[in-house]
């Protein structure tokens, strides 16, 4: 059996899949998740793929990951370690734990709080949005990755019966700053207001990103911190890429990622319910990184002031010249 701990979107989708392949799923999450997924869930897929429903075990106890012989952990990441704390006290001493969480230190906050398990760093690419109670939405592209070796070998099988796509590799620490170089672009959404689609539309808003995106490559490569490539462009070309004008940009973005018209980021959704945001495990963690090395990353620190303005109830609506002002470009 697989859990899923802290099952909300992305939780319930792959809970969802794997459960639609054959595999027995239960979710543990909040009471209100819980709730609406209790007869059910629906995983659709981006631009009208595999619809599927399914029907996992459901609870808010965290009792029940002690029959696991695999857990996910998709919590936020200030909650990893008490989410950690609480399977604690429940794991058996065999069971694997798997981060399927954003950015780079989670996997290591759930060894410290799991001595002696297994723990496991994987990378979700794509956007997830609850489109009604009980369905969950792909909204954008990009396959699974997960640490490579004898223990992922189940997650790795269930997602293949279910047809999700996952890669095993063994740079997972590459794959996790190539994911959080990408979701720099996650505070830039939520401080624009719109839909993801229609703000990389907009070459200001693009020119944004860009500059947070080459000021995280520039301490990284001065890190000696590889970054594994997850689309078909290198790391190193999407901010030139993100640069070019808006009617060359929709030409080359198709064939990099596909994204829904109405997704938005997780950061949206955490500052539209009110809840802490991801901003420390992101753009924080490239203000942390420029601290260790000496070194300033304004554009980073920027975003985070302006990110804990907007969770203090402050601006959330700049339009792409604005911002580019705000970031001093």
């Amino acid at each position: 059996m697989i859990a899923i701990f802290g099952a909300g979107a992305i939780g319930c989708w792959v809970g969802a899949r794997l459960a639609s392949g054959g595999t027995a799923v239960t979710l543990i999450g909040r009471p209100r998740v819980m709730s609406e997924v209790a007869n059910g869930v629906t995983a659709s897929e981006l631009e009208g793929g595999v619809t599927v429903t399914a029907n996992p075990t459901t609870t808010t106890d965290a009792r029940a990951a002690a029959k696991a012989e695999v857990v996910l952990v998709t919590v936020k990441s200030a909650q990893t370690a008490d989410a950690g704390a609480q399977l604690a006290r429940v794991l058996p001493a065999d069971a694997t734990v798997v981060s399927l969480q954003n950015g780079v230190r989670n996997a290591e906050t759930l060894r410290t709080a799991l001595p002696g398990r297994r723990v496991l760093a994987a990378m979700v690419p794509f956007n997830v949005v609850r489109r009604a109670p009980g369905h969950y939405h792909r909204a954008s592209s990009g396959e699974l990755r997960i640490e490579d070796g004898p223990a992922s070998q189940i997650v790795v099988a269930a997602c293949k019966a279910a047809g999700v796509p996952i890669e095993a590799r063994t740079d997972m620490a590459a794959v996790q700053w190539a994911k959080l170089v990408m979701n720099l672009n996650n505070a830039i959404n939520a401080l624009s207001g719109v839909p993801l689609a229609t703000e990389l539309a907009q070459r200001a808003f693009r020119r944004c990103l860009a500059a947070n995106q080459r000021e995280a490559l520039a301490l990284l490569a001065a890190a000696n911190q590889p970054v594994a490539r997850l689309t078909p462009l290198p790391p190193s070309w999407m901010p030139r890429m993100l640069e070019v004008p808006d009617a060359a940009f929709k030409l080359i973005a198709k064939r990099v990622v596909a994204i829904d018209p109405e997704a938005r980021s997780s950061m949206w959704d955490d500052l539209e319910a009110r809840r802490p945001t991801e901003i420390d495990y992101l753009q924080g963690e490239v203000v942390a990184l420029a601290q260790r090395l000496g070194r300033p990353a304004p554009v980073s620190g920027a975003l985070v002031g302006m990110i804990r303005a907007a969770e203090a109830g402050g601006r959330r609506d700049y339009t792409g010249d604005q911002l580019v002002t705000a970031l001093e470009l």
